[in-house]
């Protein structure tokens, strides 16, 4: 479907609801917390589909284009869908509900119904992801297990050898960015775990490459001084970089999107960062990660946790998973908000930032120095973050990432605190000390790190160490937590760092499991 006249700061849920009449979406929050604007996108990558649930409200309706794209209407009436294995033309078939809607219906999941659309396209998105691949071909064939792999993540195809398509804690992690405010969330779980039970349907993904690959035909033909512009190469975005410097430059948009909607911010013009593609990849190198800025930190998270393991928990609470699908690591970096809780975790790993000028070429810096005040850096106006750095982890790394906010799931933090010690015969060989939701940029702790540097690895020096941190922030008191309090936290973590170094159990909401609950 083609679309014209749509202004550059259009937001995909009011082309959807307003434009188009698709009511089942529904706006919520209007800000991406609520999820109740879910829908979900396809997009080709490396021949295949790659499916991902994005909030619609905060998603600039241009930022899908040449994708594919479908709502709560879809699941029953898209001719594309069909139940697996069944060959009769679409017209013959009758209308069913997808085992996504069945399993809402079967499990009780719905009460007052305004979030369900939201619910029912997260869990479209993680069937498509983990139960889908796994279904039988017309043929009554598996495919390869390896063919599974650019979905993203484990096999989903390990999950059924097990007899457990999707777990409760996989369930509860990828629904985090969805709010019920009725039922309660346990039937939802239940329908996410009860649908790879229902008959199966699948996705004619043969059919809906073609389509887009027309569709990436005729973006081709779109005007160069388009109001929304989005180029496709590195080169082309630096050109329209300097030709364009007053244009707003958007990445996942789930930041410039809250400006729209909060804030009622327009923009005359727009640049797209998203279709370059060499600010789409994770390139792995010898001694350092290189992460594109157009990566999604839903992908960036997924690299730096193969590096990291012990990150996982913390990926998984950076906001909710249609948050981490759209936006990306170098618009949230390049934002630069004080409560963004990357910018100390990759403080923390000794991150490099690489700015890239069509005047000036390439330059490189130490990300915290990116900042000189609040959400304001040092880049000039024809300047753009192309990518993140991130240095393999040392041998004598011990890295720990801890995040306080008031709600588990899908929140903002009041502290964020990541702590990373180079620990070799008893000594603290480096330190480096990211912080978050304290000053007024993301910051390093350069003074605890001195006073750990050289010193032996003790509870002594741990106190020590903790009353330095509290003294080298002025935190201010807010909504989120006060100032007091935030000192307080800062302390307490190198204190449970401390602890956690010498081998004690750390006992928390991120080690709770819903059966040791029960």
């Amino acid at each position: 479907m083609a679309l014209g006249n749509v202004p550059p700061d259009r937001t995909l849920l009011e082309v959807l609801r307003e434009d188009l009449g698709n009511t089942g979406t529904k706006e919520g929050c209007g800000e991406g917390d609520c999820g109740a604007c879910t829908v979900v996108l396809g997009e080709e990558r490396d021949g295949q589909l790659h499916y991902s649930a994005v909030n619609s409200c905060i998603r600039l309706a241009h930022s899908v284009d040449g994708m594919a794209l479908w709502t709560v209407e879809d699941l029953a009436e898209d001719p594309l869908i069909q139940p697996v294995g069944d060959t009769a033309p679409a017209a013959q078939q009758t209308i069913t509900l997808h085992p996504v809607q069945e399993a809402m219906v079967q499990c009780h999941g719905s009460q007052c119904g305004f979030c369900t659309p939201g619910f029912v396209m997260s869990l479209f998105g993680m069937y498509q992801r983990h139960i889908a691949p796994t279904l039988p071909t017309a043929c009554g064939s598996l495919p390869p297990e390896g063919a599974l792999a650019p979905r993203g993540g484990p096999s989903a195809l390990d999950h059924v050898r097990h007899g457990q398509p999707i777990t409760r804690e996989l369930a509860q992690e990828e629904l985090s960015g969805n709010l019920c405010r009725c039922t309660g969330y346990r039937p939802i779980l239940d329908a996410a775990q009860q649908m790879a039970s229902l008959p199966g349907m699948a996705v004619n993904e043969a059919e809906v490459l073609q389509k887009l690959k027309l569709l990436r035909h005729d973006a081709l033909a779109q005007a160069a001084d388009s109001a929304y512009i989005a180029p496709s190469t590195l080169p082309e975005l630096l050109t329209a970089r300097a030709a364009h410097p007053g244009a707003q430059v958007v990445a996942g948009c789930t930041d410039v999107g809250l400006w729209v909607t909060k804030q009622h911010k327009q923009y005359s013009q727009v640049l797209d960062v998203t279709r370059a593609a060499e600010l789409r990849q994770v390139a792995q190198h010898a001694d350092a990660i290189h992460i594109g800025a157009a990566v999604t930190l839903t992908d960036a998270f997924a690299a730096l946790t193969a590096q990291w393991p012990q990150l996982h928990r913390f990926a998984t609470r950076f906001a909710g998973l249609p948050v981490r699908n759209s936006g990306t690591l170098g618009g949230n970096v390049a934002n630069g908000s004080p409560i963004g809780d990357s910018m100390p975790l990759l403080i923390a790993l000794r991150a490099q930032v690489v700015l890239a000028s069509q005047a000036r070429g390439e330059r490189q810096l130490p990300l915290e120095d990116l900042y000189t005040g609040y959400r304001q850096n040092v880049m000039a106006a024809d300047e753009l973050l192309v990518r993140i750095v991130v240095p393999r982890p040392s041998a004598q790394e011990q890295l720990r990432a801890y995040k306080i906010s008031k709600r588990f799931d899908d929140d903002i933090s009041a502290v964020c605190l990541v702590l990373n010690l180079d620990i070799a015969d008893g000594t603290v060989q480096r330190a480096s000390i990211g912080a978050g939701g304290v000053a007024a940029t993301p910051a390093r702790a350069r003074h605890t790190e001195a006073a750990l540097t050289g010193q032996p690895w003790t509870e002594a020096t741990a106190q020590r160490a903790a009353a330095v941190l509290q003294a080298e922030f002025s935190p201010i008191s807010d909504m989120r937590a006060s100032g007091a309090y935030r000192r307080q936290v800062l302390g307490s973590l190198l204190q449970r760092y401390w602890l956690e170094s010498q081998g004690q159990p750390s006992v928390s909401l991120d080690t709770l499991t819903l059966e040791a609950a029960v």
